[in-house]
């Protein structure tokens, strides 16, 4: 296919996944009126974002094995429809919990279509050409999370309040969908269904406890770092987390597939992804809360100046995408977003309530163009090893790990964040002679308090946020020893793996492609003939 054809064929998939981003993005400077209104905490401020990350995060290999093993078409569109079930919800609740069900749903969703996403995208084009389309998908990921915090800001701040938040991504849902049905055209092959139900609920169970662990230990009115309670949900999770370990080992279709994720590329990329998914998740979170609460700014105001950010990520996805395609080299795009990533959340560090505008501005690009250049193009190089009938599992492996880090790092540096900030308050009133206690929950209204009081808010939620950066660039750390040890491999120019001549079985699988599909690259000198059967054999030219 030729590239038009290409994003021809891609148009409903990216309108697809550009409504799951802004679904995730628009959120954010609409969480601070959200907990105001439905009366919730620092942590429920948190776990708005981590419901709907740790909902994706453990459904994404799940959907990335079903990818390789159903209508990929038909799985984005059930996504689309299960995530306007959970927007709806969304909007319509009336206190905490509800809410948190509805951004549960719609998170099972977006692992579906970033899963599938991934997988339609890399059955269709070579590793070689795929780098271009990668680029685009992320600079569809940039543009809705660029348009998220502002269409967000612009909603709470008009008339129609947080709730169309929810509601304003339904329509663009439901065009999605009926451009999916114009525009994609896939032919599916089924193949033998073995879906291992056993690992995916080991998964779930060990990855949620986890998780809920993480949010809640140290909090004052929760349980201890060696309560009864910790040592119960850390040994629980260990437990079920090894259980999966020997499941996927014997497993026939294994949801993580091991051998997969074991290999040098896969093992460092998924290392690399989950210092990225920290990086990601809590800047987005943790930067909308920091320009309205510390600042000052209103939700629109606030949306605006995370652009910086936003631009930093669109160029350095496009631009790394467009060159890696042309040269065909690719680490040293994942070691230069790597250095960018450490050096620009290190400098986020260093922010309070008082730093120059455009001093954060600068920062923030950085660090947002360092993640441009290697979130798309840490899945470009696992894909770039496995064959077809596995890419699904194996894009939605390192998808996985990346929401994985996302989903841990804003659910316990939001537990940094309430800690950081209390004691701030606290010691701030203190020294100002002003009544000590907590003078209102994190984002709540501040016009009613006096002065004093809101200038130990601000002051308090500056530098706790530098401190949320700074945990970051220390994580990010990882990232960059990750990809430094990654060995490049030249990416090939054909959609599947190529056989060798010591392996029939091997040549026999490629000429029939995964799944009994013909191959999109035949062996030279083969040519494809439809056999009676309905499936391929090859024969001889000339």
């Amino acid at each position: 296919m030729a590239p038009r054809q290409v994003l021809q064929a891609l148009t409903g998939l990216f309108a697809a996944l550009f409504t799951a981003i802004l679904s995730s993005t628009i959120v954010a400077n609409a969480l601070p009126a959200i907990i105001s209104d439905l009366n919730g905490s620092q942590t429920d401020f948190a776990w708005v974002i981590t419901a709907a990350l740790l909902a994706g995060a453990v459904t994404t290999p799940i959907w990335g094995k079903l990818a390789d093993l159903f209508d990929k078409k038909l799985l984005v569109q059930l996504s689309i429809v299960i995530f306007v079930g959970g927007s709806v919800l969304a909007g319509l609740s009336q206190n905490i919990p509800l809410l948190l069900t509805g951004r549960v749903i719609q998170g099972i969703a977006m692992g579906g279509l970033t899963a599938v996403g991934m997988a339609i995208i890399a059955a269709m084009v070579s590793p070689r050409e795929r780098g271009r389309y990668s680029g685009y998908l992320g600079g569809v990921m940039a543009g809705a999370t660029a348009a998220g915090p502002l269409l967000g800001g612009v909603i709470v701040d008009s008339p129609l309040g947080w709730r169309w938040t929810f509601f304003v991504v339904v329509p663009l849902a439901v065009i999605a969908l009926i451009l999916l049905q114009l525009t994609l055209k896939l032919v599916h092959h089924p193949r033998r269904v073995v879906i291992d139900w056993l690992g995916a609920v080991l998964l779930t169970l060990g990855v949620s406890t986890l998780l809920i662990w993480v949010s809640f230990v140290g909090k004052a009115d929760t349980f201890g770092w060696t309560s009864l309670q910790s040592i119960s949900m850390v040994g629980g999770s260990v437990l079920l987390l090894g259980l999966l370990v020997l499941v996927e080992f014997r497993a026939a279709e294994p949801v993580i597939p091991l051998k997969i994720i074991t290999e040098r590329t896969t093992a460092l990329a998924i290392v690399a992804s989950l210092a990225v998914g920290v990086a990601m998740f809590a800047s987005m979170t943790y930067l909308g809360q920091y320009y309205q609460v510390a600042r000052g700014f209103s939700a629109t105001e606030a949306g605006l100046l995370t652009l910086p950010m936003i631009a930093g990520n669109l160029i350095g996805s496009i631009a790394s995408g467009q060159l890696i395609t042309r040269f065909g080299s690719w680490k040293r795009f994942l070691v230069g977003g790597a250095v960018l990533l450490v050096i620009g959340l290190g400098l986020a560090g260093t922010i309070d309530e008082l730093t120059d505008l455009w001093f954060v501005g600068g920062y923030t690009f950085l660090f947002g163009l360092g993640l441009g250049m290697l979130m798309q193009n840490l899945v470009l190089a696992v894909q770039n090893t496995v064959s077809v009938k596995d890419v699904g599992s194996a894009s939605a492996s390192v998808a996985f790990f990346r929401t994985i880090g996302g989903a841990i790092g804003v659910a316990a540096l939001g537990t940094v964040m309430g800690s950081q900030t209390a004691a701030r308050i606290t010691e701030g009133l203190r020294a100002a002679g002003l009544p000590s206690g907590s003078p209102g929950v994190a984002g709540g209204p501040l016009d009613a308090l006096p002065a004093p009081v809101v200038d130990v808010i601000r002051a308090a939620f500056g530098e706790s946020t530098a401190v949320i950066f700074l945990i970051s660039a220390g994580i990010s750390v990882l990232a960059l020893v990750s990809v430094l040890f990654i060995k490049e491999k030249a990416l090939r120019q054909t959609v599947d793996l190529q056989p060798t001549a010591a392996d029939p079985q091997a040549a026999a699988s490629a000429q029939e492609g995964p799944s009994g599909e013909p191959s999109a690259t035949p062996a030279a000198g083969l040519q494809k003939t439809p056999a009676a059967s309905g499936r391929h054999r090859a024969t001889r030219v000339g």
